[in-house]
């Protein structure tokens, strides 16, 4: 009988390398099998829908193809994509509020979107043009970053707000004198140009523009400060008046603090006679005299316009009765502010006198203006028969205690007027309250009237 031999069978020893470690053995080496992010899973892959808009967004520059895509994906788009994309792909391509709103918030600090109709896109636009504008260097910026950008902000600029202009650079005296020194015919040679941008090249280009407030100077120029840094010079005017001609869209001009003189004012102010749109002309802080308040005043009565500010000028008598000649036929202008000249009391009276016949202006500033007693005794008929002045100011003049009795005589008698400012006149305590009186009175019934005409 054979005998049965078990024969055991050895398991195949593993390679020296490879050691076979027991989870159980060491529980601290199995926690660190355990995924950092509980929420992690290998079967959570994202869906290609998401795969294709990141693509889309990481390639848009390249590839822009927004409008092709569904509502839901193009929100998707548009709330991921870099604000720094060029605007020659952006401008005219999207719309989108909350993608114009990134572009600001991302770039300033303030961010009043109510000064710019509530539009993030307008105010973006605006406010980069504005930028270029401001540090544009003639002859070292080159003119085609405004250039260029033209077709690309024309819809939605409606306003634009410069409130310094940087001259050319001034080139070193030293080298200037080496180079002018080579010949003998150099020595005649004009001084460098200090012209600036030429506004003739991009306002009438802007379709929609219905404002624009300039100052030609340099701000924060401190220790480097020269009066050529504040030239408003010849060629300046004639292109930025040929531009405003140009623009029949606009509504509201200011050039203010730029040194504009009476053959300067006397340029632009042909250029807007006629205008078919301009509502408010603002030339305060400038060195307008006579002539230039006489070619304004033929203004008045050749434009739409029913504001007029030229405060702080050099306007005398005179320039003032060509003023208020203009001001006697007009029947459209509301607000003529004329303080901080020197019209005194027979350009004072000359006013007066226009005002008997006017009936449309509202609102009259000729505070600082060398007033006194014979100014206000006619003034006081105005007070008395003129029934659309609302608001006046006669501050800062001389019109003494008599003037400040025959004034409240006036008022005694007005129903309209509702502001009255007589500080530092020298009208005396008594007239002063007396006068304040009858403006509270006038105030509350210009209060009722307003509730009994407003809507219900």
């Amino acid at each position: 009988m054979q005998e049965n031999v078990a024969t055991e069978v050895s398991p195949v020893p593993p390679p020296s390398h490879v050691t076979i470690k027991n989870p159980a053995a060491n529980p601290r080496r199995m926690r660190r099998l355990i995924a950092e992010d509980p929420e992690w899973n290998l079967a959570i892959v994202p869906p290609l829908t998401e795969l294709c808009i990141q693509h889309i967004i990481n390639n848009f520059e390249n590839n822009p193809i927004l409008e092709r895509l569904l509502p839901d994906h193009q929100k998707k788009v548009l709330e991921k994509i870099s604000t720094s994309l060029p605007l020659t792909v952006t401008a005219n391509l999207i719309s989108d509020e909350g993608y114009w709103k990134r572009c600001c918030t991302e770039r300033w600090t303030v961010c009043d979107v109510s000064a710019y109709g509530h539009s993030w896109k307008r105010m973006f636009f605006e406010r980069h043009l504005e930028n270029i504008l401001k540090f544009y260097i003639p002859d070292i910026t080159s003119p085609n970053e405004i250039l260029d950008l033209i077709p690309l902000c024309t819809e939605y600029v409606k306003k634009i707000e410069i409130d310094q202009f940087l001259p050319p650079v001034k080139l070193d005296q030293k080298k200037e004198d080496e180079d002018v020194s080579d010949t003998e015919s150099d020595a005649g040679l004009d001084e460098p140009s200090m012209d600036h941008f030429d506004l003739n090249l991009l306002v009438p280009a802007l379709l929609h523009l219905e404002e624009l407030n300039l100052s030609y100077g340099v701000k924060d120029c401190g220790m480097n400060f020269e009066w050529n840094l504040f030239e408003f010079t010849y060629r300046d005017c004639c292109s930025l008046a040929t531009a405003i001609k140009k623009c029949p869209t606009l509504k509201v001009f200011k050039l203010t603090r730029s040194k504009v003189d009476d053959d300067k004012a006397r340029i632009l102010i042909q250029h807007l006679l006629d205008h078919p749109s301009l509502e408010e002309l603002n030339l305060s802080h400038n060195l307008i005299s006579d002539r230039g308040a006489r070619a304004i005043g033929k203004l008045i009565n050749h434009s739409k316009m029913v504001t007029l500010n030229i405060c702080d000028n050099r306007i005398r008598a005179q320039g003032a009765q060509a003023i208020a000649h203009a001001l006697s036929k007009n029947s459209i202008l509301t607000s003529l502010d004329l303080r901080l000249n020197s019209i005194e009391d027979e350009g004072g009276q000359a006013i007066c006198h226009a005002l008997l016949l006017n009936s449309t202006l509202t609102t009259l500033h000729l505070g600082s203006n060398e007033l006194s007693e014979p100014t206000a005794t006619l003034f006081s008929q105005v007070l008395a028969q003129n029934t659309t002045l609302s608001h006046i100011n006669l501050s800062c003049n001389h019109i003494g205690l008599d003037g400040g009795k025959q004034l409240m005589e006036g008022m005694s008698d007005n129903k309209t007027v509702v502001e009255f400012d007589l500080r530092l006149a020298e009208v005396g305590q008594e007239s002063e309250y007396l006068i304040n009186q009858t403006i509270k009175a006038n105030q509350e019934l210009a209060r009722l009237r307003n509730l009994h005409y407003s809507p219900t």
